[in-house]
């Protein structure tokens, strides 16, 4: 994407990083307008930068801090997280473990589940289970929109127990 961006404007990204932050804008929305509208950017492009300049893509900071930020004044949920993920990389060597600023997504071909530190008690686990009913445990997907059809809130290690695995497995299955 920066080499296209580089040969559609003829300045690197950082050029164009430099020009929103001068601009004083921070909403995403309005650095898209700015750089479509003043500079000529398609959408594309200027989401990209948008997204460079707010440090809200994976690539702006290390996976390992992303992951670490998260877990900030939640410590207490960070073995939660552990544990889920050392069964999910189980699944098969095509999990992919996506770390973004307030939340990691597990994907498979396509996402089927999201890991998101929700409090400093909590963690809130989506999942792509499209057709599954909505119980107690196994809530309509809350937070996460369309992205996930259901949530289940994990607020100590021993709730991840058989049935939320199964959960877990299914979804993975149903993402190939």
């Amino acid at each position: 994407m920066e080499t296209g961006l580089l040969a559609k404007t003829g300045m690197p990204l950082e050029h164009w990083i430099d020009v929103v932050k001068k601009s004083k804008l921070d909403k995403h929305k309005e650095i898209i307008d700015f750089l479509k509208s003043k500079h000529g950017f398609s959408y594309g492009f200027a989401n990209f930068v948008a997204f460079k300049v707010r440090e809200l893509d994976a690539g702006s900071i290390d996976d390992k801090d992303l992951i670490i930020n998260q877990y900030k004044g939640k410590e207490s949920m960070k073995p939660i997280y552990d544990k889920l993920i050392s069964i999910i990389e189980k699944f098969g060597a095509d999990v992919k473990i996506s770390p973004k600023k307030e939340s990691v997504s597990l994907k498979r071909r396509w996402q089927f589940a999201l890991i998101k530190p929700a409090t400093k008690t909590r963690i809130d686990l989506g999942l792509k289970l499209k057709g599954h009913p909505i119980t107690d445990r196994l809530e309509n997907s809350g937070p996460f929109g369309t992205m996930c059809s259901h949530r289940v809130r994990v607020s100590s290690i021993k709730e991840i127990d058989d049935q939320l695995i199964a959960w877990l497995q299914e979804a993975y299955e149903k993402a190939k």
